[in-house]
């Protein structure tokens, strides 16, 4: 370990045990950094994988979004390998996202800062600081933000040293891919039954599991299953 950050960051969430260590280092990075959230999603180069794990909803939202349209500075950060960094959304984002950073703004959301997880030429997802004002890091708090994502790769390095046997991937692992391929179908359903776009249809998806209280994958599978439908000119049926 190359830095003695890193070793701090990981001594101090892995000091109650190993389980729930993406979530742990989400929560502790939003406390150490002055963001409102992080996300950790498990991406490839060709933009496959889902939320691992996020801080609140917001940046749950934002995490399901990318992955949804496939674009977006965390989807970025995975296929060229270096950090994307947004300082203010509104002014430079949507010539880039056109429909992510519409719905970005939409949700609160004014910057965003996108660091790749990764080992040589392996590429493992990436961790994403979500923020509700504009403005960039500052050094302080740039050398912070890659300190926790060291500490996030090595984490998702550890997770995969711990699949079973002829498993490929360790179980939170494959629950982030499952659970996304889930919310993409439920997604690209609403969009159809409703008239409206990708990113409109998951803004939909997750105002009624925020407000049925419901995680978003039982929604999702409500949509899937056809026991909950999204007209054009209301919420939902069930």
């Amino acid at each position: 370990m190359s830095s003695l950050r890193v070793r701090r960051i990981l001594a101090d969430i892995t000091a109650g045990g190993t389980a729930g260590l993406p979530e742990r280092l989400c929560r502790a990075c939003v406390v150490a950094i002055p963001v409102t959230g992080v996300g950790l999603a498990l991406l490839t180069a060709a933009g496959h994988g889902g939320t691992i794990t996020a801080t609140d909803g917001p940046a749950a939202v934002m995490e399901d979004l990318q992955a949804t349209l496939g674009e977006g500075p965390c989807v970025d950060a995975s296929s060229d390998g270096r950090p994307v960094l947004q300082p203010d959304l509104a002014a430079t984002g949507a010539s880039r996202w056109p429909g992510f950073t519409a719905a970005a703004l939409e949700t609160g959301i004014a910057a965003v800062f996108a660091f790749p997880l990764q080992v040589g030429a392996i590429r493992l997802g990436t961790l994403d600081l979500y923020r509700d004002t504009t403005g960039p890091l500052d050094s302080p708090q740039l050398a912070g933000a890659l300190a926790f994502a060291e500490a996030a790769t090595t984490i998702l390095l550890h997770l995969q040293d711990d699949a079973a046997p002829g498993r490929p991937l360790h179980p939170e692992l494959a629950e982030a891919v499952d659970s996304r391929r889930e919310i993409h179908q439920a997604t690209g359903m609403i969009t159809a039954q409703a008239g409206i776009s990708l990113a409109e249809a998951l803004l939909r998806l997750q105002a009624h599991a925020y407000s049925s209280q419901r995680p978003l994958i039982d929604v999702a599978k409500d949509v899937v299953t056809r026991k909950l439908r999204f007209g054009p000119e209301d919420d939902h049926h069930e």
